[in-house]
């Protein structure tokens, strides 16, 4: 049976060290390499042109080159590498990053270690994995305002701002509503926390680009 080869990139002994010697407790499974950084995979490579990982685990947070600057390097020499993050980072940005620039995959090093090898299995049935907490930010990137904080305004508060956009003064608004200017300017100032905005002017023109 061909095993399927995983190197890993990490420079942590403790932590790299177990990750391998777990993952390679699967019988289908073989250690490619453990390396301490980019520079120290990509000079393996260089002196054995027959060198080809099927799997690479990539920390982010490295000595020399990051795990992002080198995610194009390696996707230079190794085209067909499967290459998955796997780091304590899960800032949005930095998952859009990797995944753009080549990671096929993002595990968060919160993950138990079973979880690794499932990303792993997942990854080649063909699949792409997210931890949980990594896919939680990927959505709160592309729907956080729209689904985090817009939808926490009430249908009241929609209602004012409806009547903003349509010029209303706070008098207008209260008796159109049956309600105080003070429960008028109760809401408008909620609302405006609620959407991260100022005054009435931010507020329109995040209604008017659909996020409220």
């Amino acid at each position: 049976m061909q095993k399927t080869q995983i190197a890993i990139v990490e420079d942590n002994v403790i932590i790299r060290d177990n990750v391998m010697r777990f993952i390679t407790l699967e019988k289908d499974f073989e250690s490619a390499g453990i390396f301490g950084s980019v520079e120290a995979l990509m000079h393996t490579a260089g002196l054995d042109a027959s060198y080809q990982p099927d799997i690479l685990l990539l920390d982010i947070g490295l000595p020399g080159m990051s795990g992002l600057d080198g995610l194009p390097v390696i996707r230079g020499r190794f085209p067909d590498l499967d290459i998955i993050i796997l780091t304590t980072y899960e800032e949005s940005d930095k998952i859009i990053k990797a995944l753009s620039s080549g990671a096929c995959s993002y595990i968060s090093k919160k993950s138990s270690l079973q979880e690794i090898v499932e990303g792993i299995r997942v990854v080649l049935a063909g699949g792409a994995f997210l931890s949980p907490s990594v896919a939680r930010g990927i959505v709160s990137h592309f729907g956080g305002t729209r689904t985090g904080k817009a939808s926490v305004i009430t249908e009241r508060q929609r209602e004012i701002l409806r009547l903003l956009i349509d010029g209303k003064s706070y008098d207008s608004i209260s008796q159109a509503l049956s309600i105080s200017v003070e429960t008028v300017r109760t809401h408008i100032k909620k609302m405006y926390r609620l959407l991260e905005v100022s005054n009435k002017t931010e507020a329109i023109a995040k209604y008017n680009r659909g996020e409220v």
